[in-house]
């Protein structure tokens, strides 16, 4: 009898166990890194990973933090002299612009440390960097990536901790009281997918009518927006766009109509009344008003994560709504997710170094 074949559930379940084996694998499975000027080059969920954790590491170790898509990086932009580290991300190890912008790298700057983030330590990048990270997510066969792209933002969230601690930027029950509130939290992972379950069967003949979907957020929560843009895009392949409220505000908005549907993240931002305020005068012209929230539910249209971390982890958790969002919509529309498109892709354009070994 044939094994039946992964799908984007099988790997959204395995999360919390992934994210608890990362933290009961700490510290020792991250690096401490120097510097005060990163540069990180990814791109498609890798990059999205990265603005998501971008916000927790400038806070907790005072930094800046460059997050470039390294094709542009390589042919247009300009290596800062400031530039202290390079973290090149890539799940399969494989995308060919981040190598190529590494190696580039390397050749201009040898002195720098380059890492490499990634889940296969013989891959193509593993053999361009200096110390390869492992994100530790195990194998994940299917191409729409959900346990890769968290345990990604986890390990780049650890090792700014273990850094910021390394460093004397936190004390020792500083550094426990944050391990102790991922812990929580990832506890509750089972919650999350068991609520949004549920929401998504109060409102799937609405979800079913959207011709175009939006995810809106305040700061922080950028990386979570353009991954449910990611993730939508791929799957249930209608428009979908994930944005900052003003960057919303500054002309996309004219678009609205009453095909569209939008999900507004609550993530407890200083920004939120502005959020809120938004949303409010979004109901009148859309036709659908969704929340997806740190806290409780207030009405039957908000998803309440009851979660109690701040904004600068909350992209760790906040995704996997849409992650499950993104799958049953898709499903539901009959698009077969197990049936792979375009399979030629990405070694006619040279994006990747060899065909993904995909289910």
């Amino acid at each position: 009898m044939e094994e039946n074949k992964p799908s984007m559930m099988t790997y959204i379940m395995e999360e919390q166990e992934v994210l608890s084996n990362i933290l009961k694998n700490y510290p020792d499975n991250c690096p401490v890194i120097k510097g005060n000027d990163w540069l990180v080059l990814a791109t498609g969920s890798s990059i999205n990973a990265a603005y998501s954790a971008k916000y927790y590491i400038e806070n907790i170790l005072d930094i800046y933090l460059r997050i470039e898509e390294p094709f542009k990086f390589h042919y247009y932009e300009k290596l800062k002299e400031e530039t202290d580290n390079v973290i090149g991300i890539s799940q399969s190890g494989e995308s060919t612009s981040t190598i190529d912008a590494l190696k580039a790298i390397e050749k201009m700057k040898p002195e720098l440390t380059i890492y490499g983030l990634t889940s296969k330590r013989e891959s193509e990048l593993a053999q361009v960097v200096d110390e390869v990270i492992d994100i530790e997510n195990g194998i994940e066969r299917v191409g729409y990536v959900t346990k890769g792209f968290s345990a990604t933002v986890f390990k780049l969230m650890l090792t700014a901790l273990k850094t910021a601690k390394a460093r004397g930027l936190i004390s020792d029950q500083e550094e426990e009281k944050e391990l102790t509130t991922f812990a929580k939290a990832i506890d509750k992972i089972s919650e999350i997918i068991e609520k949004t379950e549920n929401f998504f069967e109060k409102w799937s003949n609405e979800l079913m009518k959207a011709q175009r979907f939006t995810s809106l957020c305040t700061g922080a929560l950028i990386g979570t927006a353009m991954e449910m843009q990611t993730k939508f895009s791929e799957t249930i392949r209608l428009p979908s766009q994930g944005m900052d409220i003003e960057v919303f505000m500054h002309g996309p908005y004219f678009e609205v109509n009453s095909n569209h549907q939008q999900f507004y993240i609550d993530s407890n931002s200083p920004m939120n009344q502005r959020l809120f305020n938004l949303r409010d005068y979004e109901e009148k012209y859309v036709g659908q008003v969704y929340t997806i929230s740190l806290n409780k539910s207030h009405d039957d249209r908000e998803l309440g994560l009851e979660l109690e971390i701040d904004e600068y982890k909350a992209g760790l958790f906040m995704i996997i709504p849409f992650q499950i969002l993104a799958h049953h919509i898709a499903e539901m529309k009959g698009n077969n997710l197990g049936q792979r498109i375009y399979t030629d892709f990405g070694l006619a354009m040279k994006s990747k170094t060899k065909a993904g070994d995909y289910a």
